[in-house]
């Protein structure tokens, strides 16, 4: 076996990489990971490293993983901005640290990619490579975010602390269509549902349903312009621009689905980007120059819905927190991350308010699930 790491996803070649990737996950791709390296979304202005593993046998890919090198906590979307400040009260470093995600992406997928039915003889290279990347560049900790459960599961055996948390996802009942979605829910539900879709409609608004291959390079443009406004006016940093946007789109093609939104007088007003495995859709961004009522509703979530139901996906992860979408027919979703810390009293301590954390996300989920909109079998 020979290891490898690099500072740049260019370095292996795409097809190899690929063939690692389960569900053909669109973020795990090599072309949407390079495309965030080439146009500057990543790297040292947002703290973003890359230092992904590969593993070859024969010179054939056989394993690897999406690393980075963090050297802040923002677009993680698990949160330890405490253990940070905890660090910092004891005169310790708690930068740099090792991130297996994908950056700005609460979605899930493999964290470690291997040939399928090697995972018991390769998992172990891919951990031991960044136990030595941590000791080379003197991080604090490794974290693993949003990986599958087989993978967690694993990870706990070797010592790892798993945090739990919820996100709310919708999951495809075998729908013939959207009324036969609305046909599961409460009377109320459904009528609330319907009346959303319908102030859309009265104001006059026309979706305009796009992928990576219909979409213009002034679509994504406009896109770009809506993501940016968003996150300026939240007070984020918007890491994203329009050459990684239309980079990526030409690359994935169909697995993109983006929804523009045109007014009254043709003017574009509104943008919601998705992707799409061969099992699941992932909602990921939204932005708007113009308020309609429930139009944010209608292009994030209704049409993500639409979608899993024409193209038989199974699971719609729609992002990151929001209650607001139980009554829209999301419900509470267990979601987990695992962590190391190299200080053993820091460990320890973060082990115990894991364990905390599980029974109040437990408890949370349970108080979640007294409100799902959902009609009594």
């Amino acid at each position: 076996m020979k290891i490898e790491i690099l500072p740049n996803l260019d370095s292996v070649a795409a097809d190899q990489w690929n063939a690692l990737v389960q569900d053909n996950n669109p973020f795990l791709r090599h072309e949407f990971l390079a495309a965030l390296e080439h146009h500057g979304c990543v790297g040292e202005e947002f703290g973003w490293l890359p230092r992904h593993i590969v593993v070859y046998e024969d010179g054939v890919l056989v394993a690897a993983m999406p690393l980075y090198e963090k050297y802040n906590t923002y677009g993680e979307f698990v949160f330890d901005h405490a253990w940070a400040q905890a660090y910092e009260r004891e005169g310790m470093k708690y930068f740099p640290k090792l991130v297996s995600a994908i950056p700005y992406t609460p979605a899930s997928g493999q964290r470690l990619l291997v040939q399928v039915g090697r995972e018991a003889e390769l998992f172990p290279y891919l951990l031991s490579a960044v136990a030595q990347v941590a000791e080379a560049l003197q991080c604090s900790s490794f974290h693993c975010l949003f990986s599958p459960a087989e993978q967690l599961e694993w990870l706990a055996e070797q010592g790892l602390t798993v945090r739990h948390d919820c996100q709310f996802h919708w999951r495809n009942a075998d729908y013939h269509s959207f009324d036969d979605f609305l046909a599961a829910l409460t009377s109320k539900k459904r009528k609330n549902i319907k009346q959303e879709r319908r102030k859309v409609v009265d104001a006059g608004v026309n979706l305009r349903l796009l992928d990576g291959t219909t979409a213009t390079a002034e679509d994504w443009a406009r896109f770009a312009f809506f993501y940016q406004h968003t996150f300026e006016s939240k007070w984020g940093i918007p890491t994203l621009n329009v050459g990684f946007f239309r980079e990526m789109a030409a690359a994935l093609g169909e697995q993109v689905f983006l929804i523009l939104a045109d007014n009254r007088e043709g003017e574009c007003i509104a943008g919601s980007l998705m992707f799409a495995s061969a099992t699941r859709l992932y909602g990921r961004h939204w932005g708007c120059t113009q308020d309609i009522d429930s139009l944010h509703f209608e292009a994030c979530y209704y049409q993500g819905i639409e979608y899993c139901i024409r193209q038989g996906l199974q699971v719609f992860e729609p992002g990151a927190q929001g209650e607001h979408k139980i009554p829209r027919g999301f419900i509470p979703t267990l979601t987990r991350s695992a962590h190391w810390l190299r200080e053993e009293t820091f460990r320890q301590a973060v082990a115990r308010h894991a364990e905390y954390e599980k029974g109040s996300v437990a408890d949370y989920m349970r108080s979640a699930s007294e409100h799902l909109p959902y009609r009594e079998p």
